[in-house]
């Protein structure tokens, strides 16, 4: 939703709704994790109020502990929260869930895997970052594609449910790649809203390669 036009911000919740997305992606900035603000509360419960899918809260901020409860009390599903941001990552995730959200974590471009490796399972989906957090409209890192494919080896080897959501310069030209690579969920924000065919372009992403 952060490429979604908020002077007609009804309008865009209802094109989403009618359209084949499965949820309402919500990038949460606070000018200190990333060097942008986004949104706050207020447009949560606003967009939560029109959704008739999940919303999908991504926190880009600091200490995301501290707002879990009212993340879930404005009517959000999936909550990720960057490993980055988390000194006691595993912990968080843990109140997460008990909140009754999917609990996720996120890494930015120039984390490795292999720092999931203990908490994997504690994650209901890990979302890889393949554009550096804080703006929409950035190319995408080709790098990314190594990132899904390890991190799906290393959920098959942990035995993990845990999904693999992608978020960052993703279009048609490489969804397929995407999805080849292990990913599970994709996130787009301009490849929709600047499309001439909004619902026809999510139409497209869903293809089952």
């Amino acid at each position: 939703m952060l490429s979604a036009d908020f002077g007609r911000l009804n309008e865009e919740v209802e094109m989403v709704n009618a359209g084949a997305a499965d949820m309402f992606h919500l990038d949460i900035m606070d000018g200190r994790f990333v060097p942008n603000i986004s949104y706050g509360f207020p447009v949560v419960k606003a967009i939560a109020a029109r959704a008739r899918k999940p919303l999908d809260a991504h926190l880009m901020i600091v200490e995301p502990e501290k707002y879990i409860e009212t993340f879930r009390s404005v009517g959000v599903a999936y909550l990720s929260v960057h490993c980055e941001a988390c000194v006691h990552l595993h912990r968080t995730l843990q109140q997460i869930r008990s909140a009754g959200m999917k609990a996720g974590v996120a890494l930015n471009p120039h984390t490795p895997v292999w720092c999931l490796a203990d908490t994997v399972h504690a994650a209901d989906f890990v979302l890889i970052m393949s554009v550096n957090p804080g703006f929409g409209g950035q190319a995408f890192i080709e790098r990314s594609l190594h990132k899904i494919t390890e991190l799906k080896n290393l959920i098959t080897r942990e035995n993990a449910a845990t999904l693999i959501e992608v978020d960052g310069g993703i279009g048609l030209y490489n969804a397929a790649q995407l999805y080849a690579a292990g990913a599970d969920i994709l996130v787009a924000g301009n490849a929709i809203f600047s499309a001439a065919n909004p619902l026809q372009a999510m139409e497209e992403l869903k293809i089952d390669y």
